[in-house]
């Protein structure tokens, strides 16, 4: 298949690059390169996948209109995934606008590109972060995602309703992807694993907020690769019963419209994190106590049932193991 990733130099986009193109897809990347993280790393990610003859990469940021426009009338594009977006939760609140630009308008680009040159499928990052408020774990793709705790999870909501108005009005097959705190090989340095790896290998106190009363729901890379690939071909229909529905769940349409968690199912405290990525590096860290931070969720718990029923796969990667792959890669890339 023809296939066009959006983010293609991010930790994710890189990886699913890695993964389609090993299976004979031919890969069309987009990517800014901006600068919210090195660069570099980046650039990296990229050296890896321009050895490949089925891939082109094409410098474009996805809030260009004429950039978009341009690029979707040039490709026959069978699959579209749409990785790219403004990350961060903390970095929203001092950086509002870049959210709405690079999420909000850059998302439009990417749904109308998809209706003009008639994409069969989209698939798009949502987020955990959507789950906001919520209280009820695990977080069930049922529930209602109306209390969002950051700009960040705001735009990542936004993109779901968008998302929905194109699969009702212009019948464009849609699935949106919450993934749950994605870690492992190649990743992003403003993610916490990634900065108590660099902190805890240079001797340096980690900040650990709310006093590490927090749980995250860790998922490894490879999990969320093979979720993205397992939904490629699980295209959403409209059934008759859903079409004839005057109460809609949160998660049903009657638009080709779907969306799925992927996550471990297996929430960690956030010490037992630390000790476990302590193990991984062989050091200690020292921890530097902190309240908790504006924007930020005491847990994260992903329900993936929904995933399992529709595409027969399910998240299982060890944190343990996830780590240690991490960790070993950090000291490589980095020379530590």
């Amino acid at each position: 298949m023809n296939i066009l990733i959006i983010g293609a130099a991010g930790f994710i986009g890189y990886h699913l690059a890695t993964k389609l193109l090993a299976q004979g897809h031919e890969v069309v990347g987009i990517d800014n390169l901006n600068d919210y993280y090195e660069v570099s790393l980046k650039q990296a990610r990229l050296a890896q996948l321009q050895g490949h003859d089925n891939f082109v990469f094409e410098r474009i940021d996805l809030a260009d209109d004429a950039a978009m426009d341009s690029l979707f009338k040039r490709y026959q594009f069978q699959r579209v995934v749409h990785l790219g977006a403004q990350a961060g939760v903390r970095y929203s609140i001092t950086n509002p606008r870049a959210y709405t630009q690079s999420n909000v308008n850059g998302t439009l680009n990417v749904l109308e590109g998809c209706r003009h040159q008639q994409v069969e499928h989209l698939v798009y990052a949502s987020s955990s972060s959507v789950y906001g408020l919520n209280t009820q774990v695990p977080f069930s793709e049922e529930h209602g995602v109306d209390h969002p705790v950051s700009l960040y999870a705001a735009t990542k909501k936004s993109n779901e309703m968008m998302a929905h108005s194109y699969s009702h009005l212009y019948g464009l097959a849609t699935t949106g992807l919450r993934f749950f705190t994605v870690y492992g090989p190649w990743g992003r340095p403003d993610m916490a694993y990634f900065s108590f790896t660099k902190k805890i290998l240079a001797g340096e106190p980690i900040d650990v907020f709310n006093e590490g009363r927090l749980s995250r729901d860790f998922t490894y890379i490879d999990d969320i690769v093979e979720g993205i690939c397992a939904t490629l071909d699980c295209i959403p229909t409209v059934s008759a019963s859903d079409s004839l529905s005057s109460n809609l769940a949160p998660d049903v349409s009657s638009a080709p419209y779907q969306v799925f968690n992927i996550g471990n199912h297996q929430p960690v405290q956030l010490l037992s994190f630390i000790n476990t990525l302590e193990d991984a590096l062989g050091k200690k860290a020292t921890l530097n106590m902190k309240p908790m931070q504006p924007g930020d969720v005491y847990q994260t718990y992903a329900a993936t049932d929904k995933l399992a029923k529709a595409t027969g796969f399910s998240p299982k990667t060890e944190l343990s193991y996830g780590l240690k792959q991490f960790a070993d890669w950090y000291r490589e890339y980095y020379q530590v």
